[in-house]
C-alpha cells in the first residue's frame, strides 16, 4: 500500500498523501491528473477504471479502496 501512497503522491505533485484528503483540494486535480490516475491503475492493478469511477471515489482513501477491490 504504501508504495500505492507513494506512486499518487508523484501524481500530485506532493510529499505525501493523507487518507482522508479530498482529491479536489490538490492543486493537481485535473484531466491529466485523472488519466494519471487511471493509467497507473491499469498498468500496476490491472484495474480499469473511468473518470467518473476515479472522481466519485472521493478521497485518498476511496481512490485507494477503488484501485485495490
Amino acid at each position: 500500500m504504501e508504495t500505492l501512497n507513494q506512486k499518487l503522491a508523484g501524481i500530485f505533485e506532493v510529499d505525501e498523501v493523507q487518507e482522508d484528503q479530498l482529491l479536489e483540494s490538490f492543486e493537481y486535480w485535473d484531466s491529466l491528473t485523472l488519466l494519471s490516475i487511471i493509467a497507473l491503475a491499469s498498468k500496476d492493478f490491472g484495474k480499469e477504471l473511468t473518470t467518473d469511477q476515479v472522481r466519485d471515489s472521493g478521497t485518498i482513501k476511496g481512490l485507494i479502496q477503488l484501485i485495490t477491490k
